[in-house]
């Protein structure tokens, strides 16, 4: 579902709240947190999705580590899981199989486990995760108390969304598909691990909505405004090959059409057009977006550095609203 349309569904609806809930649907972020204690609460996401590969390993491992990346966004460790998946009857049953096994694979790389789920029959395969994790409530980074002055800081390329849209054409170059499977297949887990020794002011993950979209809701929810350079992006093999020979996702258009209106997201001229499409690209298993001060910045850089982990800085908080791409 769209960025818009989801938006004008949930503002229609009235639900129940509690004390010990801290982060519910009142304000848009990667996962819901309950309070158990002062030191300790629960952090949970569910997300699932059709095959985005043709090999049903790689597509249930990849829809885990998708799952998994909400709780690494809000600073959680992910401690259990539950299968959610809808499979048609005809479909074999190694088939089947092998999409779970990826999935539990990749929950047990994460330190969690698979504990059970739910199935249901549907003409096209799904799968995903329901996850729980824990946080200390004093350090959950959630999409907003983004500061003037912070920097932005993404932690893997993009371009999932074009190339997977390309391999379902049957017109992309297989290494650049390898590539993008091969990012949606790594954890964000160093990336979160790393983070939890700095004062991190915001995060989210990059998913669905694409990097503009999450970044607008941390925009929104920190009453500020963003430049993102463009370029300082990082790219997969391919992507802009593909953005122009016109390739893009159904999505891709959704979310550019929900961010430009009202002028919202302000584009420069010079900004190539390759680019621009690749701003709005829904991305699966994308990489995370840090926000904090400076010298934090400057810090956390290096420690990815050293750890191996890759890490750009994209761009800046500044003052006012939306976000301006130069």
């Amino acid at each position: 579902m769209g960025p818009g349309a989801l938006s004008n569904i949930l503002a229609g609806l009235r639900l129940p709240t509690h004390p010990d809930l801290l982060i519910g649907l009142d304000v848009s972020d990667d996962a819901a947190v309950y309070r158990l204690s002062e030191t300790s609460a629960l952090v949970q996401t569910v997300d699932f999705f059709p095959p985005i590969v043709d090999d049903p390993y790689t597509f249930g491992a990849i829809a885990a580590a998708n799952a998994l990346s909400d709780i690494y966004a809000m600073g959680g460790k992910p401690i259990l899981a539950l299968a959610v998946a809808g499979f048609p009857s005809d479909l074999p049953a190694d088939i089947i199989q092998a999409i779970l096994q990826g999935g539990a694979d990749k929950v047990a790389e994460a330190g969690a486990v698979v504990a059970g789920g739910h199935t249901v029959i549907d003409q096209e395969p799904k799968y995903g995760l329901c996850v729980t994790g824990m946080i200390d409530p004093a350090k959950i980074t959630p999409k907003a108390n983004a500061q003037i002055g912070d920097r932005i800081l993404l932690t893997k390329p993009l371009g999932t969304g074009l190339i997977t849209t390309a391999g379902k054409r049957g017109v992309v170059e297989p290494a650049h598909l390898e590539a993008a499977i091969q990012s949606m297949l790594a954890l964000n887990r160093r990336a979160a691990e790393l983070a939890l020794a700095f004062e991190i002011h915001s995060a989210t993950d990059i998913t669905g909505f694409g990097l503009l979209g999450h970044a607008a809701e941390i925009a929104r929810n920190s009453g500020v405004g963003l430049r993102i350079t463009a370029a300082a992006l990082p790219f997969l093999p391919g992507a802009l090959d593909y953005a122009r020979a016109g390739i893009a996702p159904g999505g891709l258009g959704r979310n550019r059409d929900f961010l430009m209106q009202d002028g919202y997201v302000q584009i420069a001229e010079g900004v190539d057009a390759a680019q621009q499409l690749l701003l709005f690209d829904p991305q699966t298993s994308g990489g995370l977006l840090f926000v904090l001060a400076p010298a934090a910045a400057e810090q956390f850089q290096r420690a990815c550095a050293d750890a191996d982990q890759p890490c750009w800085q994209i761009g800046e908080v500044i003052a006012g609203s939306g976000i301006e791409v130069d």
